[in-house]
């Protein structure tokens, strides 16, 4: 069955189209009453994401709210740790907290490879769910956390500003840390081929703290992990989303991937430069949704006069907030959809 709307994957496959695609990151859920009625219903945030009839319906949701050109799947990066021995929990107003964490050689031993299909069943589940009740409206995006940001919490043990915890074992015991990063880096390669089998169209990898290292340290410590996924995902175009990591443009934009996402302190005269050969995706600050219409409509033409028409997914430079107006994030995309 073809695509009604297959913008999205023709754009990523850098073929010429007549529009430019538009989605937004965390566009499932946050900002909808409907997602929060569904999210009371599951009881917990991690209820909602393990029960696959849940997760499609609040995927599907901003495909109906904001007509955008490809749904996201609902799910979390830190599946991947619980799937690998490494169960966390959700707490309201403080996000992701790890009972236990793993900070060195002997605590891998309480981990393991995940095995998609046993481990991550109800993400597949969800997907195929997802697939059947999207009746070919639009593409589907499964995703997955970069190694290094899912080390980050896995050694940290909940969120950080600095991540100094993780950042200290980057120095103080580097066979560990590489260790870890190739464990994760394996799980994510065959969590990310089950989401492919199970029927998404494209894939994202998300470094959210690739932002914290050291250009030589993001050369070390991410880049070649993101390598080895990159290498081995195939079959579905794939974006690489590197957060804060703008001295690594050049270095990602020359990896085997289709799609470089920026935040929005990555300059996209600047980009076009430095990766030239790929399509770009972003980079709209998720702020500028609190502004009123027309100024929100300014900015979406300031950004698409810089990235141009071709070779472009608008987008936000991270997630929508979740206090923002869904009036202003429909009016994003039409605004996108206007130019």
């Amino acid at each position: 069955m073809t695509l009604q709307n297959d913008l999205l994957l023709r754009t990523a496959r850098g073929e010429l189209t007549e529009r430019i695609p538009v989605w937004m990151m965390r566009q499932a859920g946050r900002v909808l009453p409907e997602y929060r009625a569904v999210r009371e219903r599951a009881g917990s945030f991690i209820t909602l994401a393990k029960t696959p009839e849940l997760a499609a319906e609040v995927t599907i949701q901003p495909v109906d709210a904001f007509d955008v050109d490809a749904a996201i799947i609902f799910s979390d990066i830190l599946v991947i740790p619980e799937a690998m021995g490494l169960p966390y929990e959700m707490i309201e107003s403080r996000g992701p907290v790890f009972p236990q964490t793993v900070r060195t050689m002997a605590d891998l031993s309480r981990l393991r490879v995940a095995d998609a299909e046993s481990d991550l069943g109800y993400v597949l589940d969800a997907i195929k769910l997802t697939k059947k009740e999207l009746n070919n409206r639009v593409p589907l995006i499964g995703f997955a956390g970069a190694p290094f940001t899912i080390f980050c919490y896995m050694t940290e043990g909940k969120g950080s500003k600095t991540f100094s915890v993780a950042k200290k074992l980057l120095y103080t015991d580097p066979d560990f840390a590489h260790a870890l990063l190739q464990q994760i880096t394996d799980s994510t390669i065959a969590y990310l081929q089950a989401q492919i089998r199970s029927g998404v169209d494209l894939v994202q990898l998300f470094d959210s703290w690739a932002g914290i290292l050291s250009p030589e340290q993001y050369r070390t410590f991410s880049l070649p992990y993101i390598k080895q996924i990159c290498d081995l995902i195939t079959g579905v175009p794939m974006t690489v989303f590197a957060k804060g990591a703008f001295f690594a443009r050049q270095e990602i934009g020359q990896l085997s991937c289709d799609v470089v996402g920026l935040d929005w302190n990555m300059d996209p005269h600047e980009s076009r430069e430095l990766i030239p050969d790929r399509v770009l995706q972003g980079n709209l600050d998720p702020c500028v949704l609190y502004a009123d219409f027309a100024q929100i409509r300014a900015e979406v033409k300031r950004m698409i006069d810089a990235f141009g028409h071709q070779h472009y997914i608008a987008n936000l430079g991270h997630g929508i907030y979740p206090d923002t107006d869904p009036d202003k994030a429909r009016c994003f995309v039409d605004a996108v959809k206007a130019m």
